[in-house]
């Protein structure tokens, strides 16, 4: 007999090779594919949003021993920030990469790439701050898909643009915000004004930011946002209806895409490396 297994929609104990879930419905609850869209899925607000911060830091140290600047070369922490060779072959995004070497995995690999600790350390705060709000109203599967495909259309308005070298984090963050603006108008009431005007204060922040200190990408930031205003119209929330099989499917296909375009990246970093 067959063990049992929780499905990975409705969280309810059935047997491994049922064809179909007799509560929710859902296909071949016990295959790998509908198993490892289930995990995603069952991932709680702080959990998704630590995955992604131990991924993000991970690639941050392995920039490091890819290459790091010298002391002063960009400023007091330039022991502690990448260089831009090391940058370019983890994946870096911008017209370089993509329009002149064809790398355009670089627009999801970009996300996880950071230029030094205190770029790293203020868009992790930003996270922690936005992302479990998103997590907690859009579901763990849609609110990936707003954060990786967000990002990712961020750098390609950038590309748009002609932003020549961008990486960064800000760009799925900014995502995050689109998609809580959203939320928050949508739903109305008490609640989602206090959300929209509280994430509004987030978005006027990161712009006027970007517009008093240079090396700032706007572009990613607004691309972002727009983005993630259209996902979160595109996907809804959990309060208009429940995560259906194709926002799990979409959701963990994003997660698989995003972290392959970092295994890529670091690939092509090692032998890179290792050759030279």
């Amino acid at each position: 007999m067959a063990p049992a297994i929780l499905c990975p929609r409705c969280r309810k104990l059935i047997n491994a090779d049922e064809p179909q879930c007799p509560y929710c419905g859902v296909g071949r609850p016990g295959s790998p594919w509908a198993r490892a869209q289930g995990l995603l899925g069952s991932l709680g607000p702080d959990d998704l949003v630590r995955r992604v911060i131990v991924l993000t830091i991970g690639v941050y140290v392995l920039s490091l021993l890819v290459g790091v600047g010298t002391p002063g070369s960009r400023g007091p922490l330039g022991a502690l920030s990448p260089t831009d060779s090391g940058l370019l072959l983890l994946g870096a995004s911008g017209t370089l990469p993509t329009l002149t070497l064809g790398r355009w995995w670089t627009l999801l690999a970009a996300n996880f790439l950071h230029g030094g600790p205190l770029h790293l350390a203020f868009n992790m705060m930003a996270l922690v701050q936005i992302g479990p709000l998103v997590v907690r109203e859009f579901g763990p599967s849609r609110a990936t898909s707003v954060y990786v495909l967000g990002g990712a259309a961020g750098f390609l308005v950038s590309v748009a643009a002609g932003v020549r070298f961008t990486i960064g984090a800000s760009g799925a963050i900014c995502a995050l915000i689109g998609a809580a603006l959203y939320y928050g108008r949508s739903r109305g009431g008490v609640h989602g004004e206090a959300v929209y005007r509280g994430v509004l204060g987030w978005a006027v922040g990161i712009f006027v930011f970007g517009f008093f200190f240079p090396g700032i990408n706007n572009w990613a930031h607004g691309g972002g946002m727009a983005a993630g205003f259209l996902l979160g119209h595109f996907l809804g929330y959990e309060e208009r209806g429940r995560t259906l099989p194709w926002h799990r499917r979409l959701g963990f296909g994003a997660a698989v895409a995003a972290v392959a375009a970092v295994g890529w990246g670091t690939a092509t970093a090692l032998f890179y490396r290792v050759a030279g």
